[in-house]
């Protein structure tokens, strides 16, 4: 196990949390694990399910910037700089205005996380891939960017076009990137009555679809079909990257840490690749939501984010390997994606899961995983198992919220440890009840009467259905 980090370098973790404190906007405090109710400042936090969730009839996007990079005044570094803002904000209050400008400041540091050593090529492989950004208030922005070479002859420098957004829907922004990108080719002007007509329309409900009207010169008019997923909680997500990278007993190690809340670094070259892998792995703990720090692809100036003793899951470029490996961490998953293979462990990740659970996630995973066809299909296919997982786990749990006249709801933890009869389930909840994950979505189903009619629970009651039915089956059989 690496060595406890010593006072000296506790100091420099102390600097990387003021790094960003300074690069991100004001950042929502959140429950601590000691006190869910007590507030303690998260660098960035996601909720994937949140993300998702809208219903329809909001705004497309916030912003459509174009970062560069620029050269700085001294020495041969480059620095990126947002040269192209659509649309440009006027007449914002103070506050609004300080907002705006937090948001602007930070987005170039991740559009660019690697660092400002750049060089002009003459080939470049173009990359698409999403962050996020939470603001004091709750609110999430994320950035959809794809990163490329201009056209033009000779060396230069790739640019990034990043769409600001608070919806979570990575393969339609991915659709309107190259959108973007065709009309960037023939003229800057081009792209302005393209997301003029995008900002003017509504997003989509899950399953329908927005069609733009748009014209190219030398082209003609052209009609653009953005369709929404039907099923919306998955549409932020792209299991395909991940299942590419890593064996199905090594996915189910991740839900494994990530379920208990502990520290989680994965490695690759590519931005796409880390990317879709953490926002799969985040995905994984549907409904629950990951409320720690959550970083896709740190940037350079922040890699000491990997010292922080508190959970996070982050991703980390390749070229940092070095400077990863020799930082003080501990118990830390450290996932390498270009090989496949876990370079650090705390070594009890195969037993968190209750043993035959963790054979039905299996099982269900390996069976006709080679014949699914579509992105929806492989989503679906992925995320069951770990969905049904928490359905007999944790599935009860809006039988053991005892409510008051008013509404308010109080859950019987106890009760509904106890009502666990399997010794194995019972000791993994007992661990998970424990967790921010579960404390959170509590705190949510004590505030509502009902239990929310989303996917999480249509399966609930599906799987006390097809009990009663066994039980039925039984009875009559005797």
């Amino acid at each position: 196990m690496p060595p406890k980090p010593t006072a000296m370098e506790g100091q420099g973790v102390s600097r990387t949390l003021r790094l960003l404190r300074n690069h991100l906007p004001r950042l929502r405090a959140g429950p601590s694990e000691s006190n869910p109710k007590e507030a303690v400042p998260e660098p960035e936090k996601t909720q994937e399910h949140f993300l998702s969730s809208f219903s329809g009839g909001q705004h497309f996007f916030e912003y459509l910037l174009v970062v560069s990079l620029k050269k700085k005044r001294s020495g041969d570094d480059y620095e990126p700089t947002i040269t192209y803002q659509f649309p440009k904000r006027e007449n914002l209050l103070r506050g609004q205005q300080e907002e705006e400008e937090r948001l602007l400041k930070a987005i170039p540091l991740f559009c660019f996380p690697d660092g400002n050593e750049w060089a002009p090529l003459t080939d470049y492989p173009r990359e698409t891939f999403s962050f996020v950004l939470t603001n004091v208030d709750g609110s999430r922005k994320i950035g959809y960017c794809r990163r490329l070479l201009p056209a033009g002859p000779g060396p230069r420098l790739p640019k990034v076009y990043c769409i600001i957004s608070c919806i979570g829907c990575f393969g339609l922004f991915s659709k309107i990137l190259d959108e973007v990108e065709k009309r960037h080719q023939i003229s800057m002007a081009v792209i302005y009555p393209f997301m003029q007509g995008l900002r003017e329309a509504a997003f989509p409900a899950p399953g329908k679809t927005v069609t733009l009207k748009s014209f190219i010169p030398d082209s003609g008019t052209e009609f653009i079909s953005l369709t929404r997923p039907l099923d919306s909680h998955l549409e932020h997500v792209d299991f395909s990257v991940l299942l590419r990278c890593l064996h199905l007993e090594q996915i189910i190690q991740i839900f494994a840490s990530a379920v208990l809340e502990r520290k989680i670094i994965f490695l690759a070259e590519g931005l796409s690749t880390l990317s879709q892998c953490i926002h799969a792995a985040a995905a994984l703990l549907y409904p629950f939501s990951w409320a720690h720090t959550y970083i896709p692809v740190v940037p350079e100036s922040l890699l000491a984010t990997v010292c922080c003793p508190t959970p996070f899951m982050v991703g980390v470029q390749m070229r940092f390997h070095q400077e990863v490996m020799e930082s003080p961490m501990e118990e830390v998953l450290l996932v390498n994606l270009c090989e496949g293979t876990f370079l650090l462990s705390v070594g009890d990740e195969k037993d968190i899961l209750p043993p035959k659970l963790q054979d039905d996630i299996l099982g269900s995973l390996g069976q006709g995983i080679n014949e699914l066809k579509t992105s929806e299909q492989i989503n679906e296919h992925v995320s069951s198992p770990f969905v049904q997982f928490f359905v007999k786990t944790v599935g009860h749990y809006a039988s053991y919220i005892k409510r008051e006249a008013s509404g308010q709801g109080h859950f019987q933890e106890r009760s509904f440890c106890k009502a666990v009869t399997s010794k194995t389930k019972r000791r993994f909840v007992k661990k998970f009840v424990k967790t921010q994950l579960f404390s959170l979505f509590i705190q949510e189903a004590e505030k509502s009467r009902n239990p929310p009619a989303g996917y999480f629970q249509k399966k609930i009651l599906e799987y006390e259905e097809q009990k009663k039915q066994k039980k039925s089956r039984e009875k009559t059989v005797k």
